[in-house]
């Protein structure tokens, strides 16, 4: 295992170049998921699970909080960047934008949401089927800026990124036993995501998307939340959660390996970012972070959302040493890091 990780730092310290970028093949970015990658659709819906206020987005361009949930920008900003295509990638529901704007890049995605709809449920936030109706509305919008004939190539060639299945157990499985925990082990709660995982591809495919990348879980029991609560287990990172997240992960590499050879003409990729995110936690000194266990936003043990007050004497000053914002999502560097990773090792093969 050591000589694992000792492969995987080599591999991933060639990359951390904040400069990264790769010649693009593709004309856009188009993306589904939660939190990690909402840049601000929950701002336009009646829910909670809202980031539209300081301190999110301090580091952001203008200092604005854009409804993402990080000091500055998240994953799928700098995949654009790195693709070189525009820096930020703008949220669909966003008025300030129209589809000369989404032609090159948009996201659907909602914080809180997830595979299962029980777990949009939870914060009323946008289910997995609405982000997919979101799209339809977006290509036709798409054909009658681009006409029919360029819609269907820009369609075809953009990068299509897909990132749920966190909430689905930490926010939904886990939270609430009385609920999927009573229909399904958590072994058949996987098979259960999974299945649904693959009916999205397929949607996505039979409406002209060829290059996709599916996202997996990253070391979730690692989060400051999940550290906080471990009282038993001294605030080391819950080890059932990472199971999950690496056993989920490796249902979702098969599927991947199942859709290439069922579906002619995808290109199907899964972004792993498990490993990456796990020895940046367990070697945080080797990319510049000093603080692993808590967040930067407020105590850093628990807070995310509205609980991220403005003027909490807690909050650190320099969110570039910490490895996470807020209780459940990484800083700008994190992101910055991850990403970079998975263009070079991932996304490069659709390019």
């Amino acid at each position: 295992m050591a000589y694992k990780y000792l492969i995987l730092f080599i591999m991933i310290s060639q990359f951390l170049l904040f400069g990264l970028q790769i010649q693009a093949k593709v004309p856009a970015v188009v993306v589904f998921g939660d939190s990690s990658v909402d840049a601000g659709n929950n701002n336009y819906i009646p829910t909670v699970a809202r980031s539209n206020f300081q301190p999110y987005g301090r580091d952001f361009t203008g200092g604005r909080a854009t409804g993402r949930f990080s000091n500055g920008r998240i994953a799928t900003d700098f995949i654009s960047q790195a693709l070189g295509l525009k820096p930020t990638i703008p949220a669909y529901l966003d008025p300030a934008y129209n589809i000369s704007d989404f032609a090159t890049g948009v996201t659907f995605a909602s914080a809180g949401t997830g595979y299962d709809n029980a777990t949009s449920d939870v914060l009323s936030v946008i289910p997995l089927w609405k982000e997919l109706e979101y799209y339809k509305e977006y290509q036709k919008k798409l054909r009658d800026y681009q006409g029919a004939q360029q819609a269907d190539q820009t369609i075809r060639e953009s990068l299509h990124i897909i990132s749920f299945g966190t909430n689905d157990f930490l926010e939904n499985y886990y939270a609430f036993p009385s609920t999927r925990a009573t229909q399904f082990t958590v072994t058949e709660y996987e098979d259960f995501l999974v299945g649904i995982a693959q009916n999205f591809v397929k949607n996505l495919y039979n409406l002209g998307a060829r290059k996709i990348s599916l996202g997996g879980l990253p070391p979730m029991g690692c989060m400051p939340l999940e550290r906080t609560t471990n009282v038993i287990g001294q605030h080391y990172c819950v080890d059932r959660y990472n199971n999950v997240a690496l056993e989920f992960n490796g249902k979702l590499k098969n599927l991947v390996m199942k859709l290439n050879a069922e579906l002619p003409g995808i290109q199907l990729v899964f972004s792993n970012p498990y490993y990456a995110f796990l020895h940046i936690i367990r070697r945080p000194a080797l990319y510049g972070f000093e603080v692993t266990a808590l967040a930067c936003c407020a105590t850093g043990m628990f807070e995310m959302g509205y609980a991220c007050a403005r003027n909490n004497m807690f909050t650190c000053t320099n969110a570039d040493k910490y490895v996470f914002w807020d209780a459940f999502h990484p800083t700008e560097k994190t992101n910055h890091i991850i990403s970079n990773y998975v263009v070079k090792n991932v996304l490069a093969k659709l390019l």
